[in-house]
């Protein structure tokens, strides 16, 4: 399952691109998204203006055991309880890909692991591209 969804990325990845295209604005633009590899990310843009959030896989598993729709199988399995455990393990795999992705090009990784609130994190993101972003007008 993983391999073939990593393969499914870059068509997904140009549809991505599509919607790119369509928007007209002096602004940045932070895009996010299940196809956006780290790889073909950065095949367009530079790797500095990059950043892979990654679930651990404690935090996945907890996702999964506290979240109703993060362990919902979307259709009619014989077994739910090995789908559920299926689509986790793919998760993992897609994960480390992207880790392993993003670190061959130098791009920065943080870890999500529930431990810090969801404001450090995107406090420590907006750190990030400060030097990209205009300088507001005082």
């Amino acid at each position: 399952m993983a391999r073939d969804v990593i393969a499914s990325f870059p068509e997904r990845f140009e549809w991505v691109l599509d919607d790119l295209r369509g928007l007209v604005t002096p602004r940045p633009v932070l895009v996010d998204g299940w196809g956006c590899r780290p790889s073909l990310v950065a095949a367009v843009t530079d790797p500095a203006r990059m950043i892979v959030l990654v679930p651990t896989d404690e935090w996945r598993l907890r996702q999964s055991r506290q979240l109703p729709r993060a362990a919902r199988i979307g259709h009619q399995v014989s077994d739910p309880d090995l789908a559920a455990r299926n689509r986790i393990e793919r998760d993992r795999l897609i994960a480390l890909d992207a880790v392993a992705q993003a670190r061959a090009l130098g791009i920065r990784v943080i870890e999500v692991d529930g431990t810090r609130p969801a404001t450090a994190i995107a406090d420590e993101v907006g750190e990030h591209f400060r030097a990209f972003l205009p300088v507001p007008a005082a």
